[in-house]
């Protein structure tokens, strides 16, 4: 090359050295000098900033936090976007199937952490994710009608430990028993709820009556007495207690109304606590046991699609014939996956794994935006931690010390990624 034509290239290259300098390699250089530097930068501090890399509490849970991520998120996201690229491939709107997984692509992680944010909402009323939960659960586990269901003034009945509610005298055949109760408004009753009646004597058999004694607007009637509007408490569960042991149970009607045999005679009658359990709620996504994997599977709703898309550009450049070969020669349609296709999307499942890999090592919007405060510590990364340090508690030279750490743990990556495409590059 002529002096002449080096001189233009060097002309040409100069303003992207520039920025280079100015935004690559300038930051990595004075963030690497400010690492040994203490809180106000004028004192040499050594390695004490990178000793707090392995002492700080809440430093060693961003690292283990990351790990976590590291290990869990790309795995994840990597096989969801194979599993959709070879589904799409065989059905016929493939295509619409994958313009919706890709979509969350569009959006932008401060969007997508105040949409997860609502997801997560521990309301079911709010939040999609409890919403479906407590469906499933409720499904299986009929929550109780009469959650926050308690005697009033001068009732028969006493807690009795433990949520339950027992007659404070034993009750006799023949005699009717009141059990009232408050607490539950009249429109929160179940759809089986009846007007209250007043139960009739039996020989040989405890009757009684279970309602809400509480009339709307009329203040609450007569007191322990079953009034005109007041509603009973159908499938409320009461069980005859004698020594510790229940010698007969059954359920109230829908008037309120209950029977039990002989064997309830002088007997105290109890009222389980199962009556009263509060509704389910689901779970506390965003509390501090699961609000880690809770931000993984937004991360993986937003890049399942990416991974999918890569995949399928080269589960295209799979030549048809390996795989007819493989069906011809009596392999299942499981073995032709795994023997053959895998194989094959090897090196595009290395470019997809690495490539997420790097991105997760470096995330920040999603659990800052989506980790409440309450257990922000608990989903705490390296890169919101970086900035928790250098912002929100004035440490540059520490906050430094792990953005020096975070680029020693992705050149690595990097590098294996630029080696695997030079061979690629070679072939």
């Amino acid at each position: 090359m002529t002096g002449t034509r080096r001189t233009v290239a060097v002309l040409f290259l100069l303003p992207a050295f520039v920025l280079l300098g100015a935004l690559v390699v300038y930051p990595i250089g004075y963030s690497l000098v400010r690492s040994f530097y203490d809180q106000s930068g004028d004192g040499f501090a050594g390695l004490d900033n990178y000793q707090a890399l392995f002492t700080d509490d809440g430093i060693r849970t961003a690292l283990k936090n990351n790990i976590v991520w590291v290990v869990f998120a790309p795995t994840v996201a990597t096989a969801l976007g194979l599993v959709f690229a070879v589904l799409t491939e065989r059905v016929r709107w493939g295509t619409a199937f994958k313009l919706v997984v890709f979509m969350p692509m569009a959006i932008s992680m401060l969007a997508a952490g105040i949409i997860f944010r609502l997801v997560y909402d521990q309301d079911p009323d709010k939040g999609i994710a409890n919403a479906v939960w407590v469906g499933v659960h409720d499904t299986f586990a009929e929550s109780s009608a009469f959650p926050k269901a308690h005697p009033g003034r001068d009732s028969p009945l006493e807690a009795a430990g433990g949520g339950a509610f027992v007659t404070k005298e034993p009750v006799r055949a023949g005699r009717p028993v009141v059990l009232p109760l408050v607490g539950v408004a009249p429109d929160l009753l179940p759809d089986g709820a009846e007007p209250a009646a007043a139960a009739q004597p039996e020989d040989g058999r405890v009757t009684g009556t279970t309602w809400q004694d509480f009339t709307r607007g009329k203040g609450v009637g007569t007191l322990g007495g079953v009034d005109a509007g007041e509603l009973g408490y159908p499938g409320m569960r009461i069980e005859a207690v004698r020594d510790g042991a229940v010698v007969a149970a059954t359920e109230a009607a829908g008037d309120g109304t209950f029977t039990l045999p002989a064997a309830a005679d002088g007997a105290l009658l109890r009222l389980p606590a199962d009556n009263f359990e509060e509704p389910y709620n689901g779970l506390d996504w965003l509390g501090p046991a699961l609000v880690t994997p809770a931000v993984i599977g937004s991360y993986v709703w937003m890049w399942a699609g990416f991974a999918m898309v890569l995949i399928a550009a080269g589960l295209a450049g799979i030549p048809r014939e390996l795989l007819e070969a493989a069906r011809v020669d009596g392999a299942s349609e499981w073995q032709v996956f795994r023997r053959v296709t895998v194989p094959l999307l090897a090196p595009v499942l290395a470019v997809v794994a690495v490539t997420l890999m790097i991105n997760v090592l470096k995330i920040f919007d999603l659990v800052f935006i989506i980790a409440p405060g309450s257990s922000q510590d608990d989903a705490n990364v390296l890169a919101l931690e970086l900035y928790r340090k250098g912002f929100a508690e004035d440490q540059p030279g520490v906050a430094s010390a792990i953005s020096v750490f975070l680029l020693l743990l992705v050149i690595p990556v990097m590098w294996f990624n630029v080696r695997r495409l030079r061979r690629e590059v070679r072939r």
